[in-house]
């Protein structure tokens, strides 16, 4: 797994588009062709994604991992490519302007398929189903969004995100914050005193024992939400069948579910 670093659109330019081979990996960097998917990097499957947020996708030492990883990975195997992160603004990739201008392949970042989205992405087929919770400091008293408004709590919110859009339209004016860490810290520093985040992220932060003294859990909210790993609108067919391929065997050969509990500690549809 290599991270190809930080970028921003204004700093790099468009990648060219070359067709691979699925069977050895060892890609041409000839025109688009039928053999194979059309990727920006011969033998690469590059992959945008928003570091860090644990336990999709975070760096441990010099190496990226998690969960939304292992499933691009299967994908990628497939392919016979080697999968490339990079990592980049979330805003950017929400936009889809990131595998338009050509930075990355595939984008894998705990993404929610929306329709506003759509618009601007093509969706690989739903890889999780997810939930989000409001964390909040112990003794908070409240166990609903209502509540906190009532009491005239402070909420917190990870900028470009559902959750954001979720509480806004329940009619709250929430604290947005840059990144999910940028938000954790809000609550810590007291900017806020509630914040809503993805579920698995908020049970990632809860097993660090400095995080679980001070705070919990006040309320899981079910909105409905999925996420796709996004594409460029109008994707190659080939890339776009290989990742539904892959995520529809491994969630019939028993492999999601590993990788499931390999991030989470739980099986599917046992997060809560």
């Amino acid at each position: 797994m290599v991270v190809a670093g930080a970028l921003g659109l204004a700093a790099c330019g468009g990648g060219e588009a070359t067709t691979a081979s699925p069977s050895d990996g060892a890609s041409a960097s000839a025109p688009a062709a039928a053999a194979g998917p059309q990727v920006i990097t011969p033998g690469k499957l590059t992959t945008c994604t928003n570091l860090p947020y644990e336990p999709f996708q975070f760096k441990e030492g010099d190496k990226v991992v998690g969960f939304d990883v292992d499933i691009v990975d299967l994908a990628a195997k497939k392919l016979g490519l080697t999968q490339e992160i990079v990592d980049i603004d979330f805003a950017v990739i929400k936009s889809g302007a990131a595998m338009a201008a050509g930075k990355c392949d595939v984008a894998a970042a705990g993404m929610t398929i929306t329709e506003e989205r759509k618009a601007n992405i093509d969706f690989s087929e739903p890889y999780f189903d997810a939930t989000q919770a409001l964390l909040a400091k112990k003794g908070a008293g409240v166990a609903t969004l209502e509540e906190v408004k009532a009491k005239g709590l402070k909420l917190g919110a990870q900028a470009s995100t559902t959750g954001l859009d979720y509480v806004k339209g329940k009619g709250m004016d929430p604290k947005e914050f840059a990144d999910s860490p940028k938000e954790l810290l809000g609550l810590q520093s007291g900017q806020v005193d509630v914040i809503v985040q993805d579920l698995p992220v908020v049970l990632t932060w809860l097993k660090k024992p400095e995080i679980a003294e001070k705070f919990e859990l006040v309320a899981s909210l079910d909105t409905g939400e999925q996420y796709g790993v996004g594409l460029k609108k109008g994707a190659d067919p080939v890339l776009l069948k290989a990742i539904n391929d892959a995520i529809t065997t491994a969630k019939s050969d028993g492999t999601y579910e590993q990788i499931f509990v390999k991030w989470f500690g739980k099986k599917p549809g046992e997060l809560g």
